[in-house]
């Protein structure tokens, strides 16, 4: 089915090509533009952790890290890092508009393997490692950003501040082609935070229209001590249905493939250091300009 491919056996006996992971940097290895950044209030953005982007607003403040494990369930099954966000201003009593997003997001050309829009519309399971102090329900969604489709998930984190591996399937969506090309086409979401704007109506459990009230009913308020913290890792998404006994393990990719594919989206050039850009011609007497190439196109 897959070619030229190598093949390496599961635990499961499942065997998988020797291809690169669908989601990228879900170890949370990488973390190209810092390891920390604190007092996050409002906006959106890559922090910390590369191809994880939150989305915040009157959701208390925050501080957001690349979290190095050394212990518990996420670490034994081989995961060193995390991306991690604790609480240092509370908001107990959210606005109707408060919110706290985390998502990931693929190219529309990396998104063909779904089939989409097709009668043959495969089936999505996800999974992933969180450890929360807040218990209850949570929120987690495949949202389709070229067709403003989403489909939604609750989940419950049982017990505080202990690692709990996710697993959860979400039904093939036949209509809503994806298109081809490098334009973002499908977003993984997990709320944490959400004022009644997104919790007002009937969570979408089936493929339809994005609706933003029935976005995270149900949802707990991650904001409401500053006690809280928030971890995760080990994302991984995978074509077809499967339980936890039965998802295949997780891809751990070399960490040079992983850089590489993270640096698609974003490189960053040394900091108050010298570096070598390439040739440069003077401009007057106090300035100079020429070419700078990244290192992945």
């Amino acid at each position: 089915l897959y070619g030229d491919q190598t093949y390496k056996a599961e635990p499961t006996g499942i065997l998988r090509p020797n291809v690169e992971p669908i989601i990228i940097n879900g170890d949370m290895n990488f973390s190209q533009r810092s390891t920390s950044v604190a007092s996050i209030s409002s906006g959106n953005g890559w922090r910390t952790v590369d191809r994880f982007r939150d989305w915040t607003g009157t959701a208390g403040t925050w501080t957001s890290t690349q979290e190095t494990l050394t212990s518990g369930d996420a670490y034994e099954d081989g995961f060193i890092q995390a991306l991690k966000w604790d609480c240092t201003t509370a908001n107990a009593s959210l606005s109707a508009g408060s919110y706290l997003i985390w998502s990931t997001s693929l190219e529309a050309q990396n998104c063909a393997l779904f089939k989409k829009g097709t009668s043959e519309a495969e089936i999505m399971t996800l999974a992933f490692w969180v450890k929360a102090t807040k218990t209850g329900t949570n929120t987690v969604g495949i949202y389709d950003s070229v067709n403003n489709r989403a489909i939604r998930q609750a989940y419950t984190i049982d017990s505080t501040d202990t690692w709990e591996k996710k697993v959860m399937t979400f039904a093939g969506d036949t209509s809503g082609a994806l298109g081809t090309g490098a334009a973002k086409a499908i977003e993984v979401t997990w709320y944490w935070v959400a004022g009644s704007n997104r919790t007002s109506g009937t969570l979408q459990t089936t493929w339809g229209t994005d609706v933003t009230a029935d976005s995270a009913v149900g949802q707990v308020n991650h904001a409401d001590s500053t006690s809280n913290n928030i971890h995760m890792t080990g994302v991984q998404l995978e074509v077809g249905s499967y339980t936890a006994g039965t998802i295949p393990s997780f891809q751990h990719e070399g960490s040079a493939s992983s850089l590489n594919r993270c640096q698609r989206y974003f490189e960053i050039f040394t900091s108050g250091a010298q570096q070598d850009v390439g040739p440069c011609a003077c401009w007057g007497s106090a300035a100079a300009y020429g070419g700078l190439r990244y290192q992945v196109e």
